[in-house]
């Protein structure tokens, strides 16, 4: 095994052998602190249904096993090149960037330790290099849940067909899909314009892909999957990855800084039209993922995160604002006025159709507007103007209504008492105490829970409901998942369904529900949904020996045939 140090870097590099031949694709697999993962991460590479590639091991200088790993991997097959950088970066750019001082081949990848690569990647996007002569080649994102294994498409918008595009302004949606790793670079190209990771920063991608989108003269988006993004939503603080530490304001601070950087570069590469598109991917993508938590959070933060966000909010342009849901341009009007109380009411709304509390309509103009006073600048009438929304005349299915538990105690049993307030800002229910119902479906079986909500004051109506967990019919085998309950309303012979907006903070209630319909006890837990809106979560866990023993069976004869089969004999014998 040879160990070469390079002249300018002062990596180390390790080869097991010099190849014969240069590698088509070169994918470098960056780490840090991985041991665990990266073997998957480069065993997703070497197996590859085209197989004359090259994998650079780009260590950020780990503390680790994984240097021992990753020596392991390469002298386990000659393909594999292990490069440890001499001190760690701290981020993405330095490992990506030292590993492409030593790539040999003409195309290149990049793939993070924690992901893989489906086993057609590198096949798919060279065939399409080889058909054109392209700058880069970029396929669909499939992100997995690690918390249940759910897979989704990222952006599959933007990546339903083929096709070859003459530029970025053929297409500036494309801006929001600013990975690099679902993209297969030609060398040339990034050398031809000493194309580069930003080192030092975070969310680096966002300025190399935002830089390698206008440098580009021709590339082909292809619909087939080329990368596995593995997704840990709710991961501990100290081990969340980058765009999952968004309680720390630093973090947006990085964001706000690479959006800078890249306003700058559109300015200096003659790319100022795009302008538009980039601001309202900014405030579509970037700043939503911030304003979901935005409840959450105290008054300092909330008032250090307005003092960061408000200057560049500033300089976006209006048409970038003019396209986003009427519900967003509320949350980062009062944001930009400092109403830290009614920004949380507004965030608590957002991806729900949930209604404000209140709203107030100007007489003299006609107009309506969020909360309970007229807005005083020109810009916040604007851009809290709920007239559009016609929320008096809207379909009943579709009224704005908000649901709030003000009280939850325990009752007898498996049981929670709870106390619900709804709001109805523009009068759509008739006077008078309005008949409600709770809907709860763990499985595919419905409890439900007749209450009532009396009115307490105009467009105000509050009522308490027992919930007995209990009740609930289960599947045969048991249940294990989460479900939110929801209040329906019914007015006119039409249906109303809304969320039920928990208190954001309260100690988990956790009860043991006995055998009733299927064939194991659960612990049942109920506790805030702690993020987005923040809805009332309730988990089932199947507990004791049926769980592990009869539970599996059950699941194995619960088909569709065998559930046919039972309704049948219970139909016979009633």
């Amino acid at each position: 095994m040879n160990t070469v140090t390079g002249p300018s870097t002062s990596t180390s590099t390790t080869r097991t052998t010099t190849p014969a031949s240069t590698p088509d694709v070169t994918v470098t697999v960056i780490v840090y602190n991985d041991a665990e993962r990266l073997p998957r991460a480069v065993a997703s590479v070497l197996r590859q249904t085209h197989a004359n590639i090259e994998v650079v091991i780009s260590d950020d200088h780990s503390t680790d096993a994984t240097e021992d790993v990753a020596r392991e991997l390469a002298a386990r097959d000659p393909r594999v090149v292990y490069l440890r950088l001499p001190e760690n970066s701290g981020g993405c750019s330095a490992p990506r960037n030292r590993a492409l001082e030593i790539a040999r081949a003409p195309y290149l990848m990049f793939l993070d330790s924690d992901d893989e690569l489906p086993e057609r990647a590198v096949e798919v996007l060279l065939a399409a290099h080889r058909e054109r002569d392209l700058d880069f080649a970029m396929g669909a994102v499939h992100r997995i849940r690690v918390d249940g294994g759910r897979r989704t498409t990222w952006m599959p918008h933007l990546l339903r067909e083929r096709r070859t595009l003459d530029g970025i302004e053929a297409d500036p949606r494309l801006l929001f899909e600013h990975l690099s790793t679902s993209k297969m670079y030609a060398r040339s190209f990034l050398d031809r314009h000493g194309l580069r990771f930003p080192e030092g920063i975070h969310y680096e991608d966002q300025l190399f892909s935002a830089q390698a989108y206008c440098l580009a003269k021709t590339f082909t988006v292809v619909p087939e999957p080329v990368y596995r993004w593995y997704i840990a939503p709710y991961a501990a603080s100290e081990s969340a990855s980058i765009s999952n530490q968004r309680h720390k304001l630093t973090n947006a601070r990085d964001r706000v800084h690479v959006q800078r950087l890249i306003d700058a570069f559109l300015a200096e590469s003659g790319h100022e039209a795009l302008r538009e598109d980039k601001d309202f991917k900014f405030l579509k993508h970037d700043f939503r993922m911030y304003a979901g938590d935005l409840p959450y959070r105290d008054d300092a933060w909330l008032a250090s995160f307005a003092d960061l966000m408000t200057p560049y909010l500033d300089t976006l342009a209006q048409g970038a604002y003019a396209r986003l849901p009427r519900s967003e341009r509320v949350v980062l009007q009062l944001l930009r006025d400092r109403r830290l109380s009614d920004l949380r009411v507004a965030a608590r709304g957002l991806g729900h159709d949930v209604a404000p509390r209140r709203v107030t309509p100007d007489e003299g103009s006609g107009r309506v507007y969020w909360g309970e006073s007229i807005p005083r600048s020109p810009e916040a009438r604007r851009e809290l103007d709920l007239t559009d929304l016609e929320l008096d005349t809207r379909p009943f299915f579709t009224a704005l209504l908000r649901h709030e538990i003000t009280e939850i105690s325990r009752g007898p049993g498996a049981s929670i008492d709870l106390t619900v307030r709804t709001y109805d800002p523009a009068l759509r229910l008739p006077v008078g105490p309005q008949r409600a119902v709770l809907h709860l479906s763990p499985g595919r079986r419905r409890l439900t829970v007749p209450f009532r909500l009396s009115p307490v004051g105009p467009g105000l109506f509050e009522g308490r409901v027992r919930l007995d967990l209990a009740a609930a019919r289960l599947p045969l085998q048991g249940f294990a998942g989460a479900r939110h309950p929801v209040l329906r309303l019914r007015h006119q012979g039409r249906t109303h369904t809304g969320i039920l907006l928990a208190p954001l903070a309260f100690p988990p209630l956790t009860a043991r529900v006995p055998y009733r319909a299927g064939l194991t006890p659960h612990r049942v837990t109920l506790r805030p949904e702690g993020h987005n809106p923040g809805r009332l979560q309730i988990h089932w866990q199947p507990i004791g020996t049926t769980a592990t023993l009869i539970a599996p069976t059950a699941r194995h004869l619960s088909t569709p045939r065998s559930r046919r089969a039972t309704r049948l004999a219970a139909n016979i014998l009633h």
